[in-house]
């Protein structure tokens, strides 16, 4: 079921991921993306979009029971507090990534000065130090997300070794990708609102 979940929700946060992508984002093998793809494709969970796949309304329900289930398996009172402690490196990585895209907060930054861009890749690079510890106590809780710190440390070895775009490059497994998607499963966990998150500042 946790492969199901994997596939389902990868979908869901990807809006319409290419095949290709489904593997690194989930933690299988490409052989065992398309044996549930296909299961789904035949359950009328997902259908094809050209080399994309999408989740229909019936895949979302299915999901939901999914996720609900999975939440009553949860111990909600240390997700929560975990929760608590990402919420303080959430507005530490915005504020990081508002500094990546912006200078002094109003200047659009235009990466040509690398000696800007270093120092940000540096701060990215002790805050997931930082957090890593936070992150193997979150996956502890729900085992389903511990393909994230391989995500995340596949992104940031991409933007150490100098390709920067790994930073906030949408529609990819950049840093910020994951952050975002991470976010989502830990709101989605606790049985939180999106909205009501983004209306207290705590969301992207």
């Amino acid at each position: 079921m946790i492969d199901e979940i994997r596939v389902l929700q990868t979908a869901r946060l990807k809006g319409r991921p290419r095949g290709a992508d489904l593997a690194p984002a989930t933690g299988l093998t490409a052989d065992e993306v398309q044996v549930i793809v296909e299961r789904h494709f035949a359950a009328g969970h997902l259908e094809p979009a050209r080399d994309r796949v999408k989740l229909t309304a019936q895949g979302r329900a299915r999901l939901d029971v999914l996720l609900a289930d999975e939440r009553e398996r949860i111990d909600q009172e240390a997700l929560m507090s975990a929760y608590h402690e990402f919420e303080a490196f959430n507005g530490e990585f915005k504020q990081l990534i508002t500094d990546w895209q912006l200078i002094d907060g109003s200047q659009p930054n235009d990466h040509s000065d690398a000696e800007y861009d270093n120092r940000i890749v540096e701060r990215l690079t002790d805050l997931h130090e930082r957090f890593r510890p936070l992150l193997h106590q979150i996956t502890g809780i729900a085992s389903r997300l511990a393909v994230y710190p391989g995500r995340f440390a596949s992104a940031l070895h991409k933007v150490r070794c100098g390709d920067h775009s790994w930073m906030a490059r949408p529609l990819a497994d950049s840093y910020h990708t994951v952050w975002f998607e991470l976010h989502e499963e830990l709101i989605g966990l606790a049985g939180l609102s999106r909205a009501a998150e983004a209306a207290a500042g705590r969301a992207e």
